[in-house]
């Protein structure tokens, strides 16, 4: 929370519109796509969540970093965000087992941030205008200068960053004397995703992000996982090749948030920028094949084009979301291939959609 002897900060959008607040973790500037996410808890597991690379984030709660920092509580081995903009971002906390405070652990990990924004007036902007880039700056105070930084920040549409968050070397994970070998293509993949498949009797070998179909051959697969990350899906040639190389392997093959919009373009059908996306907790998404409703958790600032899905002969919508009706799953009709749009891991957020996770691996038990 704001103290007399915070240093001031600055937080410029792109439309020109300027929040004057205090300075929190590191002093100096940052800059990057401005987003909201609409969790209550879990910040930590946001911040930590590949898929936010390149990206500011708004939190939505009140009150930001209550219950501190605990070791364990990540999605990956640093903060991925590029900034965070609260209204407040509390330096003290409550919970005995937290090892840090949201201070301390944002300075170790260079994170720019501002506080006493009035944060429901901003999601309210972004809501209307539409995801835009922003700078944060505790060091420039001159709006005019600032300006001048921002012009040069390139637009996520069209931005390829999979590849920056990806693993630079191949891992294992999971008992290797399991019947269910599963090959992940990390293009920013959650940690706890890839637990939950553990968790389930996997063995897991991750890959990265630019790796061919002959390698993940090698480890002798009888599935195939297409993970969540950053950046337009559209941008990324590369991965969408090899998509279409797995799809051609006829094998179990499960996708998540970015995963769900390559498997969609390696089947031809196009993505699109949303106009400022899901981010949260609380997203209600209606399973088309049971008709049962789940509350999910999502973070994706692209979909899946619903015209296009519309004219494919093999495919098949399962998942709508129920407050814009946009595509929040699909399922090949050709080949055991499905994907969703959310995040069933929930971390945070309700375990509604971890069935998904069991279904991936009796589809594999039924396919080998």
């Amino acid at each position: 929370m704001s103290t007399p002897l915070q240093k001031q900060a600055i937080l410029l959008l792109e439309d020109g519109t300027v929040h004057y607040g205090k300075a929190f973790g590191k002093i100096g500037t940052t800059t990057g796509e401005i987003c909201f996410n609409t969790g209550m808890t879990g910040y930590q597991e946001v911040f930590t969540d590949p898929s936010y690379y390149g990206q500011i984030i708004i939190m939505n709660n009140v009150h930001v970093g209550n219950y501190g920092i605990k070791d364990d509580e990540v999605e990956s081995d640093s903060v991925k965000i590029r900034g965070l903009i609260g209204r407040n971002l509390e330096e003290q906390y409550s919970r005995k087992l937290a090892n840090a405070s949201l201070d301390t652990y944002l300075q170790m990990n260079n994170i720019v941030c501002i506080e006493g924004v009035d944060t429901r007036d901003l999601v309210i902007h972004v809501r209307q205008k539409g995801a835009m880039n922003c700078i944060i700056s505790s060091e420039i105070l001159d709006v005019e200068e600032l300006k001048k930084e921002l012009a040069k920040v390139p637009s996520m549409d069209g931005l390829e960053l999979a590849s920056k968050v990806s693993t630079n070397e191949a891992y294992t994970m999971g008992d290797p004397n399991s019947e269910v070998r599963i090959a992940v293509l990390d293009y920013g993949t959650k940690q706890h995703i890839l637990q939950c498949m553990v968790d389930r009797g996997a063995h897991l070998k991750v890959f990265p992000a630019k790796s061919k179909l002959a390698d993940l051959k090698a480890f002798s697969p009888n599935g195939y996982f297409i993970s969540n990350g950053p950046g337009d899906p559209a941008a990324m040639d590369y991965a969408i090749a090899t998509v279409k190389d797995v799809l051609n392997e006829s094998k179990p093959t499960f996708g998540i948030c970015l995963g769900h919009q390559l498997l969609a373009l390696a089947s031809g059908i196009n993505t699109f920028k949303m106009h400022h996306g899901h981010r949260g907790l609380n997203h209600p998404v209606k399973n088309l094949i049971t008709g049962k409703c789940e509350v999910t958790t999502q973070n994706h600032g692209f979909g899946v084009d619903p015209k296009e899905v519309s004219k494919a002969t093999n495919v098949e919508i399962t998942h709508v979301n129920l407050n814009d009706d946009s595509i929040e799953g699909i399922r090949l009709k050709d080949r055991p291939a499905f994907s969703v749009q959310y995040h069933p891991e929930s971390t945070p957020g309700p375990h509604d959609s971890r069935y998904l996770f069991d279904d991936f691996i009796e589809l594999i038990k039924k396919h080998k």
